[in-house]
């Protein structure tokens, strides 16, 4: 039934942009350059969706009949809504002109050519800044930083940095080049300590097996810390046994161990400087909306002293407000990803923060504060789905911390 439903919707959109490209033009041989496209665009979706022998395995083959069929449908969506408004008013008009000389005839007057380039204008912008999204804007990382005080912070750890990625997703990496440069972005932050809070994969642990030597290269010196995603526990794959499910996620493990990175599951560490420490708390994933929730705060913080400052590693951000916010040990500082920014939004600093990903979570990207504590949600090393990034773009956050107020 769905397909039917895609199939209607594709169908209705494409005959919108043919009628306005027609409109505008004569030429044939643009008309067969238009449902050319449509043609090899939706087959190749067919394809790889549902002809394919990877099930929901997202490769980057899928993602780039996904991302194809997204921007050929945005652009005729707004072709669509345009036009569709002029022929509401051409039928008006038409019923009018019918009633008004009591003609048996109904007329409709045809379409303006100035309505349909306008329309054309317009639907230039989503498609061509999705295109973009696909060939620059995924490897357009930037490194964020924060400046977050704490009165209760030791002191042997103010000016403490910390760099944190997010949601690396190998399994739709096709560029070695513009990863490896990401890699040495992040080790020229020289950061004290590199968190990485969760989604290596898409699916299964292989996808990460070409990109350990790089992710390998990433070094701080008091180590590297990770946290698993829901896309980590390959609940997305049809296996053949359960066994086979959990020699996947075994295996995934082995790959973060071999890469240096400790992964921490529903545990902590004491990270200690100057005979002094601070609380490295990383619970495994725990989401709200059918998202698992194998994270299990409680366990994970149990060795940990009310007292202690606390950095909370956990994929998820519905998870703070649904068990950390209200927690009486206090996170000091939480570090989250998933959301991705919906890898598509506006955000001009001071200005405008906006992305569909706010209508599902209520912190979706950046630093949040209640009650005293913080969250940052990372916007994702990689992406998913959509190969590409529109105004949401790959993130590098660096937070350093500093003792004392933020007004002293």
């Amino acid at each position: 039934m769905r397909w039917i439903i895609f199939a209607v919707i594709f169908i209705i959109l494409t005959i919108y942009g043919f009628q306005a490209i027609k409109t505008v033009t004569k030429h044939t041989w643009v008309y067969y350059v238009f449902f050319t496209l449509a043609f090899i665009i939706v087959g190749n979706f067919i394809y790889q969706f549902v002809l394919g022998n990877e099930g929901r395995v997202l490769t980057p083959y899928k993602s780039y009949a996904f991302g194809f069929l997204l921007t050929f449908m945005a652009f005729n969506l707004v072709l669509t809504l345009i036009l569709f408004g002029e022929d509401l008013i051409r039928g008006v008009v038409g019923l009018y002109q019918k009633l008004a000389t009591k003609n048996s005839t109904f007329y409709m007057p045809s379409r303006r050519k100035f309505v349909s380039q306008i329309a054309l204008g317009l639907a230039a912008i989503p498609f061509t800044s999705l295109l973009y999204g696909m060939y620059k804007g995924k490897y357009n990382f930037r490194v964020l930083n924060y400046t977050l005080h704490f009165e209760d912070l030791p002191e042997a750890f103010d000016g403490y940095r910390i760099t944190q990625i997010s949601d690396i997703h190998s399994g739709s990496f096709e560029n070695k080049e513009k990863i490896e440069y990401a890699i040495d972005l992040i080790n020229d932050q020289k950061s004290d300590l590199i968190l990485f809070t969760g989604d290596m994969v898409n699916n299964k642990a292989s996808e990460m097996l070409p990109w350990k030597d790089t992710f390998g290269r990433l070094k701080a010196k008091d180590g590297k810390y990770s946290v698993l995603g829901n896309h980590d526990y390959g609940d997305y794959v049809d296996w053949n046994t359960a066994q086979e499910k959990q020699q996947n996620l075994e295996q995934l493990k082995t790959i973060q161990k071999d890469i240096g990175f400790n992964l921490l599951l529903n545990e902590s560490r004491y990270l200690e400087r100057n005979g002094q420490r601070l609380a490295l708390i990383g619970v495994e994933n725990w989401g709200t909306g059918g998202f698992k929730q194998a994270g299990d705060l409680k366990k994970a913080s149990k060795l940990i002293d009310k007292d202690d400052f606390k950095i909370l590693m956990t994929h998820d951000p519905s998870h703070w407000e649904a068990e950390v916010l209200k927690d009486p040990k206090h996170y000091h500082l939480t570090l989250s990803g998933h959301t991705h920014g919906m890898q598509f939004g506006i955000e001009i600093p001071g200005w405008i923060k906006w992305s569909p990903a706010k209508w599902r979570y209520k912190q979706w990207a950046g630093i949040y504060t209640e009650l005293g504590q913080h969250i940052n949600v990372n916007r994702g090393f990689g992406y998913l789905g959509y190969p590409g990034r529109v105004g949401i773009w790959p993130e590098i956050t660096v937070i350093e911390l500093k003792k004392g107020s933020k007004s002293a």
